[in-house]
């Protein structure tokens, strides 16, 4: 069945594939979630794991070291929206929240955290008001994200002139009180410095010793965790990097080993994987 996986471009590519092919047991899987397991929508909040995401995760977490999903969201809500808890196969499931500031496992079905940053609630505070004097963006909305607040101008009437105006100005005020600017999708967040996909893939996959690793996204809050596998790889342990693919985002498929057609193709990947390793 290896033959019905898609194959990776680049050589580094094909290595880091065979090399979880060839142990499983030894490998770490991560995941982005938004745009990757779930489908990008108007409201966040109606965000949900593609529907057959968690039967693609089941199947192939008992055969690997750990999967793990890597998001900027808070972990429980992450777990919350993917349906992750309780669900017979995900035992190997940890979900790393706030780009790690957050730990959900499913083996204690609890959520692990480290202190909150000061700027957050600083920033959350003077949002409403600093939206209001930077002009008028009908549709432009903020997230409540906990440790992290966000910018949504996806519902503005032009999304893009909203996104290309806000940016300068919110990155003022992340500078301002000690946070980061994380554009995205038509999302502008602002949260801890030291805090990304990247410093919470490289710290798991040292934590858990693991032998290679894949690791799968679609916006730019995901080249750092690609920048990581990429480092792994030149210290020695193989990786394979896919693209959840979108016409939003193009950085990421310029740099991807692999390139699948958004959630849907994520998911028809992770479940030949899974069938792939069983068979051998």
């Amino acid at each position: 069945m290896v033959n019905s996986l898609p194959h990776p471009t680049t050589s580094a590519g094909r290595d880091g594939l065979a090399a979880l092919l060839a142990r499983p047991a030894n490998a770490v899987v991560a995941l982005d979630f938004d745009g990757t397991l779930a489908e990008i929508v108007p409201d966040p909040e109606r965000a949900r794991a593609h529907p057959g995401a968690v039967a693609a995760l089941a199947a192939l977490a008992p055969e690997v070291a750990s999967v793990a999903v890597v998001t900027g969201r808070p972990a429980g809500v992450a777990v919350r929206y993917g349906g992750f808890a309780g669900v017979p196969g995900l035992e190997h499931l940890v979900v790393l929240g706030h780009y790690g500031a957050e730990r959900w496992d499913a083996v204690t079905g609890t959520v692990r955290a480290a202190a909150p940053h000061p700027g957050v609630a600083a920033v959350r505070a003077e949002l409403p008001g600093f939206l209001d004097r930077a002009g008028a963006w009908p549709g432009v909305w903020i997230e409540e994200k906990g440790r992290a607040v966000a910018v949504h101008t996806r519902r503005a009437l032009d999304p893009e002139a909203a996104f290309e105006a806000l940016k300068g100005p919110l990155g003022d005020l992340a500078t301002h009180h000690g946070l980061v600017l994380e554009p995205g999708r038509m999302v502008l967040e602002l949260r801890p410095p030291g805090m990304d996909k990247g410093v919470a893939l490289a710290e798991y996959v040292q934590e858990t010793g693991a032998g290679s690793v894949l690791y799968a996204g679609d916006d730019l809050g995901d080249l750092p965790a690609f920048a990581a596998v990429e480092k792994l790889r030149s210290d020695g342990t193989p990786g394979l990097l896919v693209c959840s693919g979108s016409t939003e985002v193009t950085e990421l498929a310029e740099r991807a080993d692999l390139s699948v057609a958004g959630p849907p193709g994520v998911v028809e990947f992770l479940t030949d994987l899974a069938r792939a390793v069983r068979e051998g």
